[in-house]
């Protein structure tokens, strides 16, 4: 599976997604909310709006080293958005329809789904930084928070072993 049919599913399975949550995966961000983490402004479409197929065509894309070092997915194609950067894609495709029409005239005739993502991301670098930066942090502060809460558990977990050990060791009659 190339990456432009595994772009266009994860896209099918989010929109179903919005159209049919699961409870256990509701989130209780409002639309704005999503979009002020995403990232995705007022300024940042209409810079966007402000893109050509000349803006994408003639601009000067690096050769891509280290693309055999890239992570995979299970499925083992190249996965070259991030998670935060694929749901800024899928949202700021939904919300500047002027980008949709450039990815479907460019996309895969003249440019490969990630060079058309990585010439995107390097464009409005300076709009999502801040954001992109933002989600790292929080999604590190969870791992942090989870890991904290599986050690606090363990070691509950130790002290009422050892007590439960020592409970039965005194129960136990002597010779």
């Amino acid at each position: 599976m190339d990456l432009s049919s595994w772009f266009r599913r994860s896209l099918l399975r989010k929109s179903e997604k919005t159209k049919n949550p699961d409870p256990s995966e509701q989130t209780f961000l409002s639309r704005s909310e999503e979009e002020e983490q995403l990232g995705v402004t007022e300024e940042l479409i209409d810079h966007v709006k402000s893109f050509t197929l000349d803006t994408f065509k003639n601009f000067p894309l690096p050769d891509d080293e280290g693309a055999d070092n890239s992570p995979t997915t299970s499925s083992n194609t190249q996965k070259d958005l991030s998670e935060w950067q694929e749901k800024h894609a899928t949202l700021v495709l939904s919300k500047v329809k002027e980008l949709s029409h450039l990815r479907y005239k460019l996309c895969p005739g003249y440019l490969k789904e990630h060079q058309f993502w990585r010439i995107y991301f390097l464009l409005v670098k300076k709009q999502v930084a801040e954001y992109e930066l933002r989600a790292i942090q929080l999604a590190r502060l969870k791992e942090m928070a989870v890991e904290n809460e599986k050690s606090t558990n363990s070691i509950a977990y130790e002290v009422e072993m050892s007590e439960a050990k020592q409970g039965a060791s005194s129960a136990l009659p002597t010779p």
